[in-house]
């Protein structure tokens, strides 16, 4: 393979209104994103308000105990209808009080007249699972959730990770001042590890002919496995022998660390050009002890500090546009310029 540099995306993609509102409309209004968990919604009755990209999301269970997904958005003028997570018969607009079923349905409306044959219910998304994870995706016509995960779980059963077996252990939310896209592509190599996580880079082994990184259509997957006897940050031993970390295009991401049974996994939500939240669920396995989960938590979570002050200088330098591009190199960032090029795909 050749080792010469390859052009990025023009860096004033990284903070143009106009590009952030397209990739909104042409790649997160037509992809699946992971939105949260069954374990949420465990009644009938049960709703809990989340994002898919920047659309705002709300989850039921409805009364025959079927997962649905509408825009938590009011037919009326626009309000968001529900916060948070709770318990409750219908959906109310807090405005006013445009109420819903929890099949979505207009119930009541004060003043309303309605017109035969309109329907002014919850606009539904689709909803997939895969075991206890909940997907959802805007677009009717879009193929099926599978299509996305690709052999992502089959890898993670090969590894040992028993996905039905795993309890759900807390969610981690953030925000950073940056693009999605950079955030998204930060995670997607390890070529800045051994400078920028010194921590994870003495316990996994991250040169170049051990760190592995595959590209399959749309799951950008990286494989590496721990150092022998490296490091006492935290036992990197057990069922799992080797790390797996993959971005579901655009921006679920997928963790699994060597060691005991554990997955976390989360969305990238684009909030503004340069401003990304994102929420992780941490899941582990019954092999998973306190002491354990304790040191895998403050290892990863030191990896997200050091990552969150990387691409927030990245944001800053791209800023300026100037140079008006960068470059990749293949070896290294090669799912970087897979991941570039179905954005340059999807925008058209």
């Amino acid at each position: 393979m050749s080792s010469a540099p390859t052009e990025t995306l023009p860096f004033s993609w990284y903070s143009e209104p106009a590009t952030f509102r397209s990739e909104q409309e042409r790649i997160f209004r037509r992809s699946w994103q992971y939105v949260g968990h069954a374990g949420e919604l465990p009644r009938p009755g049960s709703f809990r308000a989340t994002f898919a990209g920047d659309l705002p999301v709300v989850l039921v269970r409805d009364e025959a105990g079927a997962l649905r997904a509408f825009v938590n958005v009011c037919r009326h003028r626009g309000s968001t209808i529900c916060d948070g997570s709770g318990e409750r018969s219908t959906l109310q607009c807090p405005y006013h009080a445009w109420t819903y079923g929890l099949d979505g349905q207009l119930l009541r409306a004060p003043r309303l007249t309605p017109v035969a044959g309109e329907n002014l219910g919850l606009v539904p998304l689709r909803l997939e699972t895969w075991g206890p994870l909940l997907f959802a995706n805007p677009d009717p016509d879009a193929p099926p959730l599978s299509d996305t995960l690709g052999d992502v779980p089959e890898r993670l059963a090969g590894a040992g990770i028993e996905l039905e077996s795993l309890r759900f252990l807390r969610r981690s939310e953030s925000e950073v001042a940056a693009n999605w896209k950079i955030v998204a592509e930060n995670y997607l190599e390890c070529y800045h590890c051994p400078v920028a996580h010194p921590g994870f880079s003495a316990v996994m082994d991250v040169s170049p002919e051990a760190y592995l990184l595959e590209a399959q259509a749309t799951r950008l997957s990286q494989y590496c496995a721990p150092r022998p006897g490296s490091s006492s940050l935290y036992d990197a031993t057990g069922t799992v022998q080797r790390a797996q970390f993959h971005l579901l295009f655009p921006g679920t991401i997928v963790n699994v660390y060597p060691g005991r049974q554990n997955l976390s996994i989360g969305p990238l939500l684009p909030r503004s050009p340069e401003r990304t939240a994102r929420f992780l669920d941490y899941f582990v396995g019954p092999d998973a002890d306190d002491a354990w989960i304790a040191d895998m938590l403050a290892f990863d979570d030191q990896v997200g500090v050091e990552d969150k002050a990387l691409v927030e200088r990245v944001q800053a330098g791209v800023r300026a546009g100037l140079p008006e591009r960068g470059r990749l190199l293949p070896e290294s960032e090669g799912l970087i310029a897979h991941f570039q090029a179905l954005i340059t795909r999807a925008l058209g």
